[in-house]
């Protein structure tokens, strides 16, 4: 796809690579030499989409400008990128646009992606069966059986869809499939050399900037209209430039690298902003490093995090088997656009931090937020600080709590390792800290050591060429003997997926208060993420995951205290059984080669014998089933009008929801198991979903019925009307404040046309782009979500779903709903029916008026909130285009 402005700006330009002659638009001339290569990237995209209008010449001065001006820009992503959770209710709502292009009298078939959409199954496989030989086959048996019926969808989306492309369960996690395999870094299109600029239905989409890809997180909703030919319109971002110098010193991880990052960042402030990485010390990191750094990108707060291109990026594609003609074009291609890597000469950012890579020490971060860094010499003392803090019983509690597990009697402490879990792509996709696991491993067998009975311990891969590099490394053996076999390739822990703890632990839990930890290699620990049982989860570095599973406590000093006693009876520390750096590269050279990722992603869309036989027509419309509990027609375009209608202030709305600051999308909406006391627990029961099969809601975002009342479902979330509870409890004030499930009280509130709004704090949807934390709400009758501040991609989502959001300049939620029974209204809004986007309106209150400032960026957010979203706009779109061609 190019655009018409091309001859107007004399651009275009030949670059002979590998004996063939390409295209591509020449931005040499156009961008000063210290522009930052992520605004390099995306001046290539506004100008070669150059309309040849003077909106076209605002949009490429405004990145030339590096968003002085304030215009909007319009980026066209070469490559839309999703997972099977987020896909499925993508490929839902394509679905239903097609059901309402035929009821409006369209052509269904424009409801198709017009640029290539790779899916890959990741998010589905559940931890259920852990340390022992039959873990994989089990949990894949399961994961069938849970799923099969949403795989057949996906199977009719890629037959029925063009430029569809699923990546099937088994193979790995999305990004790491992303980084090793699927990324271009430069794509080659209809004789056009591109930028590989690739945007994805999950946040940590980001890790492809590691290979010098621009690319980030977006919602499910954008997705589709980006699919559809739709641009995504943003304003041109600050970049924040990162200068690295020094190396890493030994002991030190990307973990502890990316952890002191997450922490450093956060204290900066990115949110919303490009973050770039430059100096001596980029070329002292490897690039799997890059791409550990680059996954964290969203707990940074940053929209990306590009590591440019140089000979470390050539040296990596050539190493995941990329081949040798494909290598070249990227390498000419970043030297002719200026896009290379140069140490000794920083582009001009609108700020700068510094990070001396030799001051990294070995760190843990927890215990709920991923910039809460703990270095490990003061873990013991903070996560004594923690436990303190969340026990649900007296404080001053310090008697064990006796478990019996497999016959033996265990004393137990707070602050006990329920979960160990090295999972997740934005670890496992660095061999140096996986070895170093499976080294550790070793040496810990070879000194008598074990994991503790009441640890659960899982490993789960996003790639199968870890494994294959483990059994070569004869690694698997000492891993399987402290309990770590391979449960699954997928993202299983890190995203909530870890099933049971332990029976005897989890009984512990509930009937003693016991507050415990889980350790995981992975990227988030938000509340109630990684198990709903579990307190305290803490991110640390594969061979860290494995010492506290050793210890079986988070309650040690692991510089000092042993983690157990060899045959003899000697003690054991970390430091006796932590690899030697240079076994770690010898390890490495003699057991990983290029042929292992040619071979493991050679056909990489065949998927399993399971999965060859799932057997599914191309048809134009799909066949909803009226009693499937997994996927089903949403009613977001029932009734629809060909033409907008008019925007109105909200008058006498009720606060669903008061929360605090940092609320999460996985508060907002849980991806975990769907437990047995939950609304949409006694949904399923109703229909007769049988207990053990109530699944995830993860799994069950293809049913709007599930994920409505699965909305602010999350077991820790705290709703400040209804104090005292926790989950989806809030007073219905049309029965005199009465509690009830959120979901009873908005479906009281619609009954009643009623409209609704949430209030909040700072910080408000940070972690997943999950685009069911904006899509529940709105189903639920939401109209409006008032706080103090956003997160980029959760406010994205609920302009795509037509919630306003709006942003409260003076005041917070106890001001503006003191006790959650007053009637908000909101005053302003009517511009919007003439293309105006206000600036501020009025938010009244029992009879006080705050100011909140409406956070609709651009001009097409505008539109998309008139419209009531993307969806129908995007459809009223194609009708009009239906229309013009018939004429």
């Amino acid at each position: 796809m190019t655009g018409s402005g091309l001859d107007a700006l004399g651009t275009r330009a030949s670059l002979e690579v590998a004996g063939r002659s390409l295209t591509y638009h020449r931005i040499d001339g156009l961008a000063p030499a210290d522009l930052p290569v992520s605004l390099r990237i995306l001046l290539e995209n506004v100008a070669r989409f150059h309309d040849g209008t003077s909106r076209g010449d605002d949009q490429v001065q405004a990145v030339l400008e590096r968003g002085a001006s304030g215009a909007p820009v319009d980026l066209y992503p070469s490559r839309v990128f999703l997972h099977d959770t987020n896909g499925v209710p993508t490929v839902v709502d394509l679905a239903a646009m097609r059901d309402a292009m035929t009821a409006m009298g369209g052509d269904p078939r424009l409801v198709n992606p017009v640029i290539a959409s790779e899916l890959v199954v990741d998010h589905s496989v559940i931890a259920d069966v852990f340390g022992r030989s039959d873990a994989l086959t089990r949990n894949v048996e399961l994961e069938y059986a849970r799923n099969e019926e949403r795989y057949r969808f996906l199977k009719w989306g890629q037959q029925s869809l063009e430029k569809f492309s699923v990546v099937p369960p088994g193979t790995g996690i999305m990004h790491q499939v992303n980084v090793e395999h699927l990324a271009r870094v430069v794509m080659v299109e209809d004789g056009w050399a591109i930028p590989d600029v690739c945007l994805g239905t999950d946040s940590h989409t980001t890790m492809v900037n590691g290979l010098g890809v621009l690319g980030w997180g977006i919602g499910g909703i954008e997705a589709e209209a980006a699919m559809l030919g739709q641009s995504m319109s943003a304003l041109v971002p600050d970049v924040v430039g990162v200068r690295l110098t020094g190396e890493l010193p030994t002991g030190a991880t990307a973990t502890d690298l990316v952890l002191t990052l997450t922490e450093l960042l956060r204290t900066h402030g990115v949110i919303g902003k490009f973050v770039e990485f430059h100096g001596t010390g980029v070329a002292a990191l490897p690039l799997a490093d890059r791409v550990t750094v680059a996954n964290m990108s969203p707990e940074f707060g940053s929209t990306c995090a590009l590591f440019p291109v140089d000979d470390e990026t050539l040296r990596y594609l050539r190493f995941t088997g990329r081949s040798e003609d494909h290598v070249a074009l990227v390498e000419a291609y970043a030297k002719e656009q200026g896009l290379w890597h140069h140490p000794g000469s920083a582009p001009r950012f609108t700020d700068t931090v510094d990070l001396d890579l030799t001051t990294i020490v070995p760190s843990l971060a927890g215990p709920s937020r991923p910039e809460d860094r703990v270095p490990l010499d003061q873990a013991r003392a903070r996560v004594r600080t923690a436990v303190d803090s969340i026990r649900t019983r007296d404080s001053k509690r310090d008697t064990p709590t006796t478990v019996v597990i497999d016959g033996t009697a265990h004393e137990v402490s707070d602050g006990a390792v329920a979960v160990a879990a090295i999972t997740s792509c934005t670890n496992t996709s660095n061999p140096a800290v996986m070895v170093a696991a499976g080294l550790l491993a070793r040496n810990a067998v070879r000194a008598g050591l074990r994991s503790k009975p009441w640890v659960k311990t899982t490993l789960s891969p996003g790639s199968r060429v870890v494994m294959d590099y483990y059994r070569r490394a004869g690694l698997v053996p000492d891993l399987e003997a402290l309990g770590f076999h391979l449960a699954g390739f997928g993202c299983m822990t890190c995203i909530g997926a870890s099933g049971p703890l332990v029976g005897p632990v989890s009984e512990a839990i509930a009937d003693a208060g016991l507050t415990v930890a889980s350790v995981l290699s992975g990227n988030r620990n938000f509340e109630g993420r990684i198990q709903p049982e579990v307190a305290m989860n803490y991110l640390a570095s594969p061979p860290l995951v494995i010492a506290y599973a050793l210890a079986g406590t988070m309650d040690i000093d692991l510089g000092t205290e042993p983690l157990g006693h060899d045959p003899e009876g000697n003690p054991v520390c970390l430091r006796d059984i932590w690899p030697d750096p240079k076994e770690i590269a010898a390890v490495m050279s003699a057991s990983i080669d290029a042929a292992m990722f040619t071979d493991a992603y050679a056909n990489v869309f065949a998927g399993d014998r399971r999965w060859q036989d799932i057997s599914v027509p191309a048809t134009e419309s799909f066949a909803w089933g009226e009693d499937s509990t997994y996927v089903r027609r949403p009613p977001y375009h029932d009734d629809m009008a060909r033409e907008p209608g008019a925007v109105h202030d909200i008058v006498g709305a009720r606060v669903l929801v008061k929360l605090g600051d940092q609320v999460t999308t996985d508060h907002i909406s849980p991806a975990g198991a769907i437990t047995a006391a939950s609304t949409a627990a006694r949904y399923l029961a109703q229909l007769g979903v049988p207990a053990g099969d109530f699944n995830t809601y993860a799994s069950r975002r293809g049913n709007h019925e599930v994920m409505m009342r699965g909305a602010f479902a999350n077991v820790r979330l705290r709703n400040r009307i209804a104090p005292g509870t926790r989950g989806d409890r809030t007073l219905n004030f049309l029965a005199n404040g009465r509690e009830s499930s959120i979901y009873d009280a908005a479906a009281a509130y619609r009954e009643a046309d009623v409209p609704m709004v949430v209030v909040a704090g700072r910080d408000y949807g940070g972690g997943s782009s999950r685009d069911w934390a904006a899509k529940g709400p709105a189903l639920l009758g939401v109209r409006a979500v008032i706080a103090q501040s956003f997160e980029r991609i959760h406010r994205s989502n609920l302009v795509a779903m037509g919630v306003l959001p709006l942003e409260l300049i003076d005041g917070g939620p106890d001001d503006l709903a003191p006790t959650g029974a007053e009637a908000i209204t909101v005053a302003g809004l009517e511009p919007l029916n003439s293309g105006r986007v206000p600036a501020t309106v009025r938010v009244l209150s029992k009879g006080r008026s705050f100011a909140a400032r409406v956070r609709l960026d651009t001009p097409r957010e505008a539109d998309y909130f008139r419209h009531g979203g993307v969806m129908p706009y995007v459809l009223r779109g194609l009708l009009t285009s239906t229309a013009e061609t018939d004429q």
